[in-house]
């Protein structure tokens, strides 16, 4: 079974910061694409972020401006820095990864590999 874990959910108030962390031992960057989405309560998956095989990266729009995603090689973590959060940010966010040849999907589960993901909550 493939691991991917994500860690760095919590609580925190409009117009804070949260950075998200996401690792797998059994998956490398540079092989495969790595992305965040996110999913709140009865609302659709939402791609927030990818970074791409050969290091470009996309946003969701809405969160471009605000949410940083990055890589570190020699930790082999994925991070998402958010900030400037709102409630509408408010959601459960998974990393996922596909190695497959194929285009970013519309949501996690539809990846090759994702996390069991994270909880975000964004109070007013």
């Amino acid at each position: 079974v493939v691991n991917v874990a994500e860690s760095g959910g919590a609580s925190v108030q409009a117009g804070g910061s949260l950075k998200l962390s996401c690792t797998s031992s059994d998956l490398r960057f540079g092989d495969s694409d790595w992305a965040w989405y996110r999913q709140a309560p009865g609302s659709e998956c939402e791609l927030v972020s990818v970074i791409k095989s050969d290091g470009s990266t996309q946003y969701g729009d809405s969160v471009k401006g605000r949410f940083t995603a990055s890589q570190d090689y020699a930790k082999n973590i994925l991070y998402l820095q958010m900030s400037g959060l709102s409630p509408e940010d408010t959601a459960v966010y998974y990393c996922a990864v596909l190695e497959s040849d194929r285009r970013i999907p519309s949501c996690y589960y539809h990846m090759d590999y994702w996390g069991k993901g994270t909880l975000v909550n964004v109070s007013s």
